[in-house]
């Protein structure tokens, strides 16, 4: 079993806590989303990923808190399924990835880290897209301005990605249109 309080420090450690971003730091950001996707009773290591998405900075993220060369460290801590979507989270290159997932056909990801690209597989896909849903929702919650350019668009893509979301995802996706003030 994976201690939530030792990975809360180990963020600590790493200095999120320190890290600007919407709604206060960076780890409250991160805590937040997993609080979302417990509340959407998403599988342990979707919600510790979801605590960790962040830890490799992302490309929409730059500031990261370990390099890809650590990711052992990563593992150890919270195992290596979790680790994989936090590494997927982090490395994939976002414009060709999010158009894919309203599809049903195979979604391809480009590693920015190493510029490789591979085939996900369906969970890893759906885990992905949970993640992506909770952080986006709490982003958009904390930056009025982020939700006014982004909201709408945000909501579309994840209308047209709801086959590959729990109904609890969906149902808060609502919120983005509620933020849409555009």
């Amino acid at each position: 079993m994976i201690d939530d309080n030792q990975v809360q420090q180990w963020l600590t450690d790493r200095g999120a806590d320190a890290i600007e971003h919407p709604g206060g730091t960076l780890l409250d950001h991160l805590s937040r989303v997993a609080d979302r996707l417990t509340t959407w009773a998403t599988p342990d290591h979707v919600v510790m990923a979801g605590l960790c998405h962040a830890a490799y900075g992302t490309d929409g993220f730059v500031t990261a808190l370990i390099t890809p060369d650590e990711r052992p460290q990563l593992v150890d801590l919270i195992g290596n399924q979790a680790e994989h979507l936090v590494y997927l989270y982090g490395s994939c290159v976002r414009n060709p990835l999010y158009p894919q997932l309203a599809g049903r056909e195979p979604v391809t990801v480009i590693d920015r880290f190493t510029g490789d690209s591979h085939c996900l597989d369906d969970s890893d896909i759906r885990a992905f897209l949970e993640i992506t849903v909770a952080n986006e929702i709490d982003v958009m919650l904390h930056n009025e301005e982020l939700a006014r350019q982004h909201a709408q668009p945000l909501y579309e893509l994840f209308s047209a990605a709801s086959h590959r979301l729990p109904a609890s995802a969906r149902r808060d996706c609502v919120l983005l249109t509620e933020l849409d003030r555009g």
